[in-house]
């Protein structure tokens, strides 16, 4: 019982600490130092299939992204800690350029490179995104509410909040943007003082 309270005290630390890194981080990207994405070399094109880009998006397909690309031609310019990888791809959601495919010619489906980049990075993602909840572009707003579904699944989040996670009914919609945000505030509300990052 006393390595168990002794480990739940080193947990929290730890998730006090990630949770003070996470708004440095935050503070560094308003500050406007995530910098510009990478674009391929030379080299790495000439290795790559081409992919077909669409000009513009009509705000009635605001889920569909603009230009496509691979996912690994975006990357963080100076990746660090995970936290800062957190605040670039936070800094990315808003970019309808910042997508992939998947599925095939037959099928093709985006891949929102930043909020699946988000789910994976997990725990220390999850402030940052509940920062950007008041948002007011709905493709964005879309993305942070999909990568706050799959961040709050990591495992360092669901064991400080007895297995709970942001569940959404429908994701990927902008017509669901008012009642998803609605859920993932309550769930704040309820669980960002044990996850001690408030």
């Amino acid at each position: 019982m006393l390595n168990d309270q002794k480990g739940n005290r080193v947990m929290r630390q730890q998730a006090k600490t990630i949770g003070i890194a996470s708004l440095c981080s935050l503070t560094l990207l308003l500050a406007g130092c995530a910098g510009p994405s990478r674009p391929p070399a030379d080299n790495e094109r000439s290795a790559a299939p081409a992919v077909n880009q669409v000009a513009t998006v009509p705000s009635a397909q605001i889920a569909q992204p603009s230009p496509v690309g691979r996912a690994d031609d975006w990357a963080p310019p100076l990746q660090v800690s995970p936290e800062e990888e957190a605040a670039y791809y936070v800094s990315r959601l808003a970019d309808r350029r910042f997508v992939s495919q998947y599925g095939g010619p037959d099928n093709p489906r985006p891949w929102y490179i930043a909020a699946e980049r988000l789910g994976e990075i997990g725990m220390p993602a999850v402030p940052l995104l509940f920062a950007r909840l008041n948002t007011e572009d709905q493709y964005e707003l879309m993305l942070v509410l999909y990568a706050l579904q799959l961040a709050t699944q990591d495992p360092l989040v669901t064991f400080q909040t007895g297995g709970e996670a942001v569940q959404l009914p429908t994701v990927l919609d902008p017509s669901a943007n008012g009642e998803n945000r609605r859920i993932a505030q309550q769930w704040w509300e309820r669980y960002a003082t044990q996850l001690e990052l408030r």
